[in-house]
């Protein structure tokens, strides 16, 4: 009984952890095109487009990072604890950058001075591109098989080839997110120079994707041949073909201009990766020393796992697609200073004086 619990919550814990990648990943792309946009002068455009385009929803995407982590510290007990044990030291980086990525993205607007929104838009900006590389390369230690329960930390862990190569796999796939999501909304803002500008990006960013994937396989074949072998063959390699007929289906749509197809392409290409190499890691959460029925917590937690899990979709799943869509349509833009000044509808035709 408890191994079908068991398999159940790791399949919501993947779902959590894509929905993550996808989600937050958009935004981290943003922070990435922040840094690289250039000088104050030639990237004041861009940046104006990043910052009205994550504004509204940038904070909601975390509700799935802390799902993720509820998920394994009740349900998966002794994963969590190996995890964290093992590879505190990339988790604490990624940790501390997302703290800083959201002070410096809420601050920087916030703040009069030029010189104090340079210093908090450089915080958010490197925050986004350090943040999803080291998360990306605890995942990318975990298939290795360097760590185990009771594993001691060490820098060869999470440092090793293919940590690197998924931890620059996982900074360029958000970069591919963000440059869709932002040709998208430059289209909404009518911002005609801007939809070219982050276009090229999304297409350089595709071309960044497929070489780093093409070494990756060739350096997860030594030293993560598990998980290899699990995306070369079978469902995973199903998925990675799928993958791959997307990215191209969403460079195609950009060069059409169909972005509000692209959007969803693009997420569908990130997301078959990702379960594809969840998947690829059958039967174990951490190849080859733990599986999900011995990482798995007690089956009355499992079971109250299940009812909460079902309750999210019901109550909040709604709300977050709600969320999305009035986002992607242009209808949750913050109120300017002229606006707050601007007196009611009903104030000013009382005080307007009688004809």
């Amino acid at each position: 009984m408890i191994s079908g619990i068991s398999d159940v919550i790791a399949g919501v814990l993947l779902a959590a952890v894509t929905a993550y990648a996808c989600g937050g990943g958009t935004d981290y792309g943003a922070g990435f095109w922040d840094l690289v946009a250039g000088g104050s002068e030639r990237g004041e455009r861009p940046r104006w487009l990043i910052d009205h385009a994550m504004e509204p929803v940038w904070e909601t995407n975390n509700v799935w990072l802390i799902f993720v982590l509820v998920i394994m510290w009740t349900g998966f007990p002794v994963l969590f604890q190996t995890v964290f044990s093992a590879m505190w030291l990339p988790l604490a980086l990624a940790a501390v950058g997302l703290v800083l990525r959201g002070a410096g993205f809420a601050l920087r607007k916030q703040t009069r001075l030029l010189a104090g929104r340079r210093v908090y838009g450089a915080v958010f900006a490197v925050s986004s591109l350090l943040t999803p590389f080291f998360l990306g390369a605890a995942v990318g230690g975990l298939a290795t098989g360097r760590v185990a329960p009771g594993t001691t930390a060490s820098a060869d862990a999470w440092s090793n080839g293919t940590s690197v190569i998924t931890g620059l796999l996982t900074v360029a796939a958000t970069a591919f997110l963000g440059a869709v999501f932002l040709t998208a909304d430059a289209r909404r803002f009518d911002a005609a120079d801007l939809a070219g500008y982050f276009r090229l990006r999304a297409w350089y960013s595709l071309g960044a994707i497929a070489v780093l994937a093409i070494i990756g396989l060739a350096v997860t074949r030594d030293d993560a041949r598990y998980v290899h072998n699990g995306l070369t063959s079978g469902i995973g390699l199903i998925l990675v073909l799928l993958a791959v007929v997307a990215a191209v289906a969403t460079a195609v749509l950009l060069y059409r201009m169909a972005t509000g197809l692209a959007r969803i392409t693009a997420v569908a290409g990130v997301a078959l990766v990702v379960v594809a190499w969840g998947l690829a890691q059958r039967p174990y959460l951490i190849p080859t020393s733990l599986t999900v029925d011995q990482a798995a917590g007690a089956a009355t937690t499992l079971r109250w796992l299940v009812l909460v899990t079902l309750i999210a979709v019901v109550l909040v799943g709604p709300l977050l697609v709600l969320l999305y869509r009035l986002d992607t349509r242009g209808a949750l833009q913050p109120l300017t200073d002229a606006d707050l000044r601007q007196p009611p509808a009903d104030q000013a035709s009382d005080s307007s004086p009688p004809s």
